[in-house]
């Protein structure tokens, strides 16, 4: 029953390697939407009771959670693992300018948003994950990945 949280920047695949997660049957969070997060004082940021709702109630299987949040450090003892999928700036501005199902990162101001938290939260990341994978990878070799992680 293992609970690993899926961080990274934006466009490194964290929502759309749920989605292959969730396909194989395990629980998965993306905790990109007003239920898991909120604003706060102009930062989005995880709703700390929900995420600690999720995390304290979860007893079922594996549970995956995504996000990338100036809080979610405080999480870090209640997940098994804490992943840091990682991939080039080309990379993660072409799925950016690809997807359709999150606006996020179109306009000049958010690339260059992008572009400077690779530059500058990555890091931060990558100090406190207990592994990095290689976002350009295929899905399904991410979710193998991550499931061997988790011990399933």
């Amino acid at each position: 029953m293992a609970k690993v949280l899926v961080t990274g920047m934006s466009g490194t695949g964290k929502s759309s390697v749920l989605r292959v997660l969730a396909g194989r049957g395990h629980g998965v969070v993306d905790t990109d939407g007003a239920e898991w997060s909120e604003w706060v004082d102009g930062d989005w940021i995880w709703n700390e009771h929900a995420i600690g709702e999720l995390l304290a109630s979860h007893d079922g299987g594996h549970l995956f959670v995504a996000g990338c949040r100036t809080n979610q450090s405080r999480f870090y003892d209640r997940f098994d693992e804490v992943v840091l999928l990682s991939a080039p700036a080309a990379t993660l501005l072409a799925r950016i300018d690809e997807r359709t199902d999150n606006p996020y990162g179109k306009s000049a101001e958010e690339r260059e948003l992008v572009l400077r938290h690779l530059e500058q939260v990555e890091p931060l990341l990558r100090a406190t994950a207990t592994a990095e994978l290689d976002a350009t990878a295929p899905l399904e070799v991410l979710a193998d990945r991550l499931e061997r992680l988790a011990g399933a």
